[in-house]
């Protein structure tokens, strides 16, 4: 299978890259091959601008030659997977300025849909699990990310992952993010 990885983070020595390397390890150790998208050293606007508005009037869809080129990158790859931090229960803006820009009408969702068999949002919380079950944060992101974003763009296999505590400098805890990382790439294709 090939996997478009898309990378969100302005450092690259982030402990995000560091989860993402060992997430494409894994995926390349079971067999997939990958296209890593880095959003910020790319070059990617996350700004939508009128040329990328949707004419909901129009048979075929014209977008700037930026998403266009992105939305051909996406339909080379079966699959998906998202690596960012959690940043106010939701993700960076250039990560949404991308899906804003990049899932647009036509193509992901209205009378097209997206074709990718699975998509997987691999996200860093710094905060510890007590404090997303308390108010419910974790159902409604998963219920955001899984139903809100990739059901309703036909992606029929989404799986939003969290991994807690990030910002926790105790023995084993890295580790222990990454190897959930290589695990998630080694078992891309299972559910």
């Amino acid at each position: 299978m090939k996997v478009l990885t898309v990378i969100t983070h302005a450092r690259e020595n982030s402990l995000t890259f560091k989860v993402s390397e060992r997430f494409v390890q894994g995926l390349k150790d079971a067999g997939h091959e990958t296209e890593i998208l880095d959003l910020y050293r790319s070059g990617f606007s996350p700004v939508l601008w009128e040329e990328d508005e949707p004419e909901w009037s129009a048979d075929r869809q014209q977008y700037s030659p930026e998403v266009e080129r992105e939305m051909e990158r996406m339909q080379r790859n079966d699959a998906l997977a998202f690596v960012f931090p959690l940043w106010w229960w939701s993700m960076p803006a250039m990560l949404k300025g991308y899906i804003d820009r990049v899932w647009n009408w036509g193509f992901a969702y209205g009378p097209s849909k997206l074709d990718h068999h699975k998509v997987l949002w691999l996200s860093l919380a710094g905060a510890p699990v007590e404090r997303f079950e308390k108010r419910h944060y974790d159902e409604m992101m998963t219920r955001y990310f899984n139903v809100g974003l990739a059901d309703y763009c036909g992606i029929p296999n989404s799986q939003f992952e969290l991994l807690y505590e990030t910002i926790n400098e105790k023995p084993g805890y890295m580790e222990k993010w990454l190897n959930r990382a290589y695990n998630l790439g080694l078992n891309y294709d299972q559910k």
